[in-house]
């Protein structure tokens, strides 16, 4: 199945349709997402420090502790065999919100505009409302524990890779 195909289902799962369950299972797919995920972070990273090395190391961890926590949660229900379509499903939402994000993130460096603020507000609870979404599908849980599981999926990654980045640095 073409790249173009399968990004057209996943794509729903950014407006909160769709189980990332029922989606197609694509390695190469999943390797085209993970790699881009990475670029994008970079890029936002790299926007926000002066350190290219610093940047890198951090992205890196941050990458690792994505995959690693979608693992673990998916291993305590059981679920492990879906570990593609799950990662897919976060990794190609959290693309699509990216190139969302870098735009809004050039305009903030170049002005600091206080609406380019509101804005990436509003990108980041997006994405953090498609990740409770993802899990609220894939774990069969409430509104409310997928938003603290979201919000520990955010913390544990974004702030985890921070301070491991600070640690090791």
């Amino acid at each position: 199945m073409l790249t173009i195909e399968i990004l057209k289902q996943y794509l729903p799962l950014c407006w909160l349709k769709h189980n990332p369950l029922e989606l197609t299972r694509s390695t190469s797919f999943f390797k085209q997402n993970l790699f881009f995920y990475f670029i994008f972070e970079y890029f936002m990273q790299a926007n926000m420090t002066d350190d290219p090395f610093e940047s890198f190391i951090e992205v890196a961890i941050q990458t690792l502790l994505t995959l690693l926590f979608i693992g673990v949660i998916l291993h305590l229900n059981k679920a492990l065999y879906a570990y593609i379509q799950v990662t897919t499903a976060i990794l190609v939402c959290a693309n699509i919100i990216s190139v969302f994000v870098t735009p809004v993130l050039i305009w903030l460096t170049v002005s600091e505009d206080l609406l380019s603020y509101y804005s990436l507000g509003v990108l980041f609870l997006w994405e953090f409302i498609v990740m409770a979404y993802i899990f609220r599908q894939i774990l069969a849980i409430t509104s409310s524990a997928s938003l603290a599981l979201s919000l520990l999926y955010f913390i544990a990654t974004y702030f985890g890779a921070f301070a491991i980045g600070n640690i090791l640095m």
